[in-house]
């Protein structure tokens, strides 16, 4: 990002009469990643009455707030005297988690058009999908699903024309240029190429996401049968 760009943020605005919008970059980086998980830890940990939610994303942070409790301008200077303040802020060491992945045809109805988009065989795209450590930029979409960055834009392939209804619970799947885990079964219209053994989102657990921003993850192929065993 050039130094021109890092002058003009952070841009902090009102999405709606009870929400704010904090724009950190425009492009998806890990260096702005940085920035956005250093702020949504500050404004987590300040205390803001009146706040409701933080929904971070790839450069941005979303707020909403109760109008009731706190007045929008209130919550507006609150968050802006966040980004004056200096002195480190209290970052976890990023977790690797290695995430066993079957891409077996059985788990994986759309890996042959993704290997044709792109005119490549099955081996390739899960040869080159396999390959990168990718970054967990944020959750969202559902309860602990991981938007993960850096995906070789040589398996990128456009999302399903139309979306499935039900979409298997720890399938691995690309929509565009991303990639990603369905934690739970969902519709969807991501191109899956595989599936995983591994709960993502477990409700009965007090820390129920598998999975934090920040973290770094590594699929790891696995045949049908390493599958069964590790699912049960």
């Amino acid at each position: 990002m050039n130094e021109q760009l890092q002058k003009k943020y952070p841009v902090i605005q009102f999405a709606s009469d009870r929400s704010l919008l904090v724009k950190l970059g425009d492009e998806i980086s890990r260096e702005i990643h940085e920035k956005v998980l250093k702020y949504f830890l500050l404004i987590s940990s300040a205390g803001i009455r009146g706040l409701q939610s933080i929904h971070p994303a790839y450069n941005s942070i979303l707020i909403t707030f109760d109008s009731f409790l706190i007045h929008p301008h209130d919550i507006n200077d609150r968050v802006k005297s966040l980004f004056t303040k200096e002195g480190p802020v209290n970052i976890s060491a990023s977790r690797i988690i290695e995430i066993p992945v079957c891409y077996d045809e059985e788990f994986a109805p759309d890996i042959s058009l993704v290997a044709k988009h792109n005119s490549l065989t099955t081996e390739h795209v899960i040869q080159i999908h396999s390959q990168p450590e990718y970054l967990v930029y944020f959750l969202g979409f559902s309860p602990g699903f991981p938007y993960l960055g850096e995906m070789p834009k040589e398996i990128a392939t456009p999302r399903l024309q139309t979306p499935r209804i039900k979409v298997p619970a720890g399938s691995v799947a690309i929509g565009g240029g991303h990639t990603g885990i369905y934690p739970l079964s969902s519709p969807g219209g991501w191109n899956i190429i595989g599936r995983t053994p591994l709960r993502l989102f477990s409700p009965e657990e007090e820390d129920p996401t598998l999975l934090k921003m920040g973290d770094r993850i590594k699929f790891v192929p696995i045949t049908k049968k390493e599958f069964e065993q590790l699912k049960n």
